[in-house]
């Protein structure tokens, strides 16, 4: 296994102003750097896309994933002008969150048109908290992998903690893993809400071995309930870079859903972090 001072060599050189991210998820042939989820910066994503992205790009970042906004998928922006504004910037949209909705058709043409690798529903596209409905919610989830797989994307699931509740004493996720199709539905892994859900991703890691080609590297606070920032809340970060071969992570996008300044503070912080576990 990859030692995790090898994960996050590069971060060192943050400290002293380089724009170089840890380079610590490993490919067949090289390694990808960290990349950001959108959402971290929505608000400035919707009132200057643009800009907001070149302030990204600055931070050092190269791979990106998307979320919806009230201006579209890509805030504002069409696909092609996001495609190649990230282009221009040195940046990849390799992912973006949607919905599974009526407009399904349009949203994968689009992804398509962005030069996107993932589209990935970020919610449960219908409502129940039991075992129905979510191998309703499988089935659906495997077709849609069809669909994207006929239009070069790949589909995949972003987790929240309510998917880690029971039902007649099956964890509801779980389900989920046993009814998809691996080939079809790929898991982005939002590794602060499985704290959140009672679970450790590691567990499922093990018990699912090379099921989650994405994450989400977010520290939450149980204590207080929501989003902060790395080694304030109770995720153990150093444990999951030390697994990221047995869960097949491809692409980790960093994501910082609160903030007590503004988003590029906290992903500074949260870069610095990741230095200082290399010292």
């Amino acid at each position: 296994m990859t030692s995790r001072r090898n994960f996050i060599y590069q971060t060192t050189a943050l400290a002293v102003g380089s724009l170089t991210l840890p380079s610590f998820i490993p490919t067949h042939s090289a390694r990808e750097d960290v990349g950001v989820q959108l959402y971290t910066f929505r608000d400035a994503m919707t009132q200057n896309p643009k800009g907001t992205l070149s302030k990204v790009a600055e931070l050092g970042f190269k791979q990106l994933e998307s979320a919806r906004s009230d201006k579209g998928l890509y805030y504002g922006l069409t696909p092609i002008e996001m495609r190649d504004t990230c282009k221009a910037l040195g940046l990849s949209i390799r992912s973006g969150h949607v919905h599974l909705d009526a407009d399904w058709n349009q949203t994968m043409e689009q992804a398509a048109e962005a030069g996107q690798e993932y589209v990935i529903c970020s919610s449960m596209p219908t409502e129940g908290q039991d075992i129905d409905n979510y191998l309703r919610v499988a089935e659906a989830f495997n077709k849609a992998g069809e669909d994207c797989k006929k239009l070069g994307l790949k589909f995949g699931y972003h987790n929240h903690s309510y998917e880690f509740e029971s039902d007649k004493g099956q964890v509801l996720y779980d389900v989920l893993l046993k009814s998809t199709d691996p080939s079809l539905v790929n898991m982005e892994l939002d590794l602060g809400w499985v704290v959140m859900g009672g679970k450790n991703p590691i567990d499922y890691f093990n018990q699912y071995p090379g099921r989650f080609p994405l994450w989400h590297l977010k520290d939450m606070s149980i204590l207080e309930g929501g989003s902060t920032e790395f080694g304030k809340g109770d995720l153990n970060i150093a444990e999951m870079l030390e697994n990221i071969d047995l869960s097949g992570v491809k692409y980790i996008f960093m994501e910082q859903e609160e903030y007590d300044n503004n988003p590029f503070d906290s992903v500074q912080y949260n870069l610095n972090y990741l230095a200082k576990l290399g010292e």
